[in-house]
């Protein structure tokens, strides 16, 4: 059974909020961890072949200037492809990412066999008294160190896996489960709230 601790977090910066409107993929970051440890990293800008506008360079850091040479969404996404053949992959806000994962890898006919799980809705069931569900505020609610700049892609898939290790942990220590599986993280992002206690208890 697939385990919880060896996965593949990503993170995508986009030109919008959507694909369904012509949203493109500006930055992909992921970092994959194996039994809990990092163990590679995937960072890469990409061209999407159309103009961002300045709320998404303010936002993001990420300028026009920076895409002008940067590789494709084509050439990026067919790497990363590669990378993340095999794993089963988490997100914060995992719809999000998601979304943009299947537009841009169905624009060059590859697909990927990983199932998703959201750090976001995890979060939720196991952090109920955190002021909201945001990543940033998540990391300080866990206490877990700062060391860069939010919505780049691969600082964000960091602090997210980081997230995501503080998380199994403290399913383990509250609940004695060890080498927890996948499909308990899914499961339980679709827990309501009041049951979250008793589906660990009885896991």
């Amino acid at each position: 059974m697939a385990k919880a601790n060896t996965v593949i977090i990503l993170d995508f910066e986009t030109t919008g909020l959507s694909p369904n409107v012509g949203d493109r993929a500006i930055e992909i970051g992921a970092v994959c961890i194996e039994d809990g440890e990092v163990i590679s990293h995937f960072q890469e800008l990409m061209n999407p072949g159309q103009y961002i506008d300045s709320f998404i360079e303010g936002y993001t850091g990420i300028t026009n200037k920076m895409l002008a040479d940067a590789p494709s969404c084509e050439e990026v996404m067919h790497q990363f492809a590669d990378f993340i053949s095999g794993y089963n992959l988490v997100a914060h806000n995992a719809s999000f990412d998601k979304r943009f994962l299947d537009a841009e890898l169905e624009r060059i006919s590859r697909t990927y066999s990983g199932k998703f799980a959201c750090s976001m809705l995890v979060a939720r069931r196991l952090y109920q008294d955190a002021p909201d569900h945001k990543l940033g505020t998540l990391v300080k609610h866990v206490n877990i160190p700062e060391e860069g700049v939010f919505h780049r892609a691969l600082y964000d898939s960091q602090m997210t896996t980081k997230l995501w290790i503080a998380m199994l942990g403290n399913i383990n220590q509250h609940y004695d489960i060890d080498n927890i599986p996948f499909n308990l993280l899914q499961k339980l992002a679709k827990t309501p709230k009041k049951h979250v206690h008793n589906f660990l208890q009885n896991w």
